[in-house]
């Protein structure tokens, strides 16, 4: 058993990781094979968050101050949290992923950006598309104007040059030669 001061130090370190972060989702546990748990901690860990499985005591007294406060008050049942400072979505997903694949493991509610969403919010989440994704896919959207605007100018020189071939193909230039004498 602990020791009062251990369970200080430990909710304190729980609380500091907690005030950095963004998005913070509660879970049950209960049933979950070691093999699968590990699979989780990893998903979690890929993904550049963490999982722990909590005290009811400690959580609530780790989260007093934070804005997973709320989230983390009056817990009953077996408890484990995965938050992150990085990508919500990126975290969802890979709860969502071990969610399916483990029966056993369930959502009980979550925070991100210091808004309470349900669980119905956290599988909305998942199926949004990551940050990187988004990022990307703006940049194609900007770039796009850009692409368009510098084929356009660089179809000029050649366009240009297609019509002088064919004006000199179908002899519609005459040399100084072969141009009347003006009279005046």
């Amino acid at each position: 058993m602990k020791k009062k001061a251990e369970k200080k130090t430990e909710a304190e370190a729980l609380r500091t990781e907690l005030a950095r972060v963004s998005t913070v989702i509660l879970t049950t546990f209960q049933g979950i094979t070691v093999e699968q748990d590990t699979k989780l901690r990893r998903a979690v860990q890929a993904v550049g968050g963490r999982y722990q499985v909590v005290r009811n005591t400690l959580a609530e007294r780790a989260g007093a101050g934070t804005p997973a406060e709320s989230l983390l008050k009056n817990l009953s049942g077996t408890n484990s949290i995965a938050y992150t400072a990085a990508d919500p979505v990126a975290l969802a997903k890979a709860l969502t992923k071990v969610a399916k694949d483990v029966p056993a493991f369930k959502f009980k509610a979550g925070i991100v950006e210091g808004r309470a969403i349900s669980i119905e919010e956290i599988r909305q989440l998942a199926q949004l598309p990551s940050k990187e994704e988004l990022i990307s896919k703006i940049m194609f959207m900007l770039q796009a104007p850009a692409r368009r605007l510098a084929s356009a100018l660089a179809a000029l020189p050649r366009n240009m040059a297609v019509v002088m071939n064919e004006a000199v193909k179908q002899n519609k230039f005459r040399s100084e030669e072969q141009a009347p004498v003006s009279q005046s």
